[in-house]
């Protein structure tokens, strides 16, 4: 094989690799879904464990959609209860670790950090 023609080969295999990689960070981003309107979303999640985890799904749209609060385990998934959604999602809600990555931000910029029990540094 001369290097002519092995540079469509290269090409072939480099796209072939790439595309799982743009999958994962598609899927990442969160835009996998986001053109679709559906009649069902995820609002949010807290994991309680690593087999368990509180999940609010949205059903329904506008004046109608109804906000479940699901448990969710390896075995069986329960309503815990349902709401009205909310017209809009406070944004306390929509990020909720937000508060916590400023705070540890805060403490970095200060000179304190979790390893040192929160004391100045000296």
């Amino acid at each position: 094989m001369t290097s002519s023609s092995l540079t469509p080969l290269l090409a072939f295999v480099a796209v072939v690799a790439l595309i799982p990689i743009a999958l994962w960070l598609l899927r990442r981003s969160g835009y996998a879904g986001a053109g679709q309107d559906g009649l069902m979303r995820t609002v949010s999640s807290l994991a309680l464990s690593p087999s368990q985890r509180v999940v609010v799904v949205e059903l329904g749209q506008g004046a109608t959609a109804r906000w479940l609060v699901l448990g969710v385990t390896n075995e069986n998934i329960n309503c815990l209860t349902q709401l009205d959604a909310p017209a809009e999602v406070p944004a306390a809600l929509r990020t909720p670790q937000a508060h916590t990555v400023n705070q540890l931000i805060a403490k970095w910029r200060s000179g304190r950090g979790p390893a040192d029990g929160g004391a100045a540094n000296e």
